[in-house]
């Protein structure tokens, strides 16, 4: 199956003006015809095309998915490749909230390469994740405009605890504290209490359902993905093998070399998409059909 060179040689040597949209498609079918499954492929362009917020998840991505899902054989089930930084969890929770009731959660999550924030919630929705020794997921700590909730709240408990013992120190923690609004910690403290609560509730719906400890691993998952204090920042990247550690049903892609080399083939098709196009984000599915969003060089 075609590397990384191979084909960025096989879109340079196409005569099809298409051949970006041509090639990915090829292959995406191509996963189909290898498993029989339904193939929806939510990948975003954010490390091409850096600090744009429409390559994050968000609402309009429903509209996306419910595009490529129109005419689909569901009971197929869905196997799901995603790429992405992670977005809005109020989105995250609507999309899959969806998808669950399309597929009648018959949904296996594949990560090519990374799936970040939101996406390791989307992950964790699902019946099992496909991982490779490339692969990660990333902690589940919230963010309001890149600013962490639980970052937020710990720089208060320090200001609380400076304070009290040595009130020298208050001048210094009003121009630092005084910079959120009055409401903001309490809005930190739900937006963590949220993304732990949809995870724990999927993991327990969906690949621990039929677990004998599932509430006791659920919990244990979550307190993991969700601790600030181990994972250090939120970009943190979280292999396999971690993943597993930490009780996530995950199957590592190096188990079956084709459907290795199909399923690394496509990712590598999407990233020489967005690095040769305007394209940020691209939902599609083994039918031809997509959304494509596009970022123009002389948009704001």
């Amino acid at each position: 199956m075609p590397g990384w060179s191979d084909i960025l040689e096989e879109i340079s040597t196409s005569n099809r003006k298409d051949a970006l949209d041509f090639i990915r498609r090829k292959y995406l079918h191509q996963l189909h015809e290898m498993t029989g499954r339904n193939v929806i492929a939510y990948y975003s362009g954010w490390l091409q095309k850096s600090g744009l917020n429409t390559t994050s998840i968000n609402d309009d991505d429903k509209n996306g998915l419910m595009a490529v899902i129109h005419g689909l054989d569901r009971s197929k089930g869905l196997d799901l490749i995603l790429h992405t930084p992670g977005g809005d969890i109020a989105a995250t929770e609507s999309i899959v909230d969806y998808l669950k009731k399309m597929f009648d959660g018959d949904i296996r999550a594949i990560v090519p390469q990374l799936a970040m924030s939101a996406g390791t919630m989307i992950c964790c929705s699902c019946n099992e994740i496909i991982m490779g020794k490339q692969s990660s997921l990333g902690p589940i700590d919230p963010q309001f405009s890149g600013i962490s909730t639980h970052g937020v709240l710990e720089e208060f408990e320090r200001a609380v605890k400076e304070i009290t013992k040595d009130p020298n120190t208050i001048p210094l923690w009003q121009v630092i504290v005084g910079k959120y609004h009055p409401t903001f910690m309490g809005d930190c403290k739900k937006a963590i209490d949220l993304s732990s609560e949809l995870t724990n509730n999927w993991l327990l719906d969906g690949m621990l359902k039929n677990e004998e400890n599932a509430k006791e691993i659920a919990d244990s998952i979550v307190k993991e993905l969700n601790n600030h204090e181990n994972t250090k920042i939120h970009a943190r990247h979280i292999p396999l093998e971690e993943c597993q550690k930490i009780g996530l049903k995950v199957k590592p892609l190096e188990d079956d070399q084709k459907f290795q080399d199909i399923v690394l083939t496509i990712h590598h098709a999407y990233m020489h998409t967005f690095s040769q196009s305007t394209s940020v984000k691209i939902i599609e599915n083994h039918e031809e059909k997509a959304m494509v969003q596009h970022h123009l060089q002389n948009e704001s």
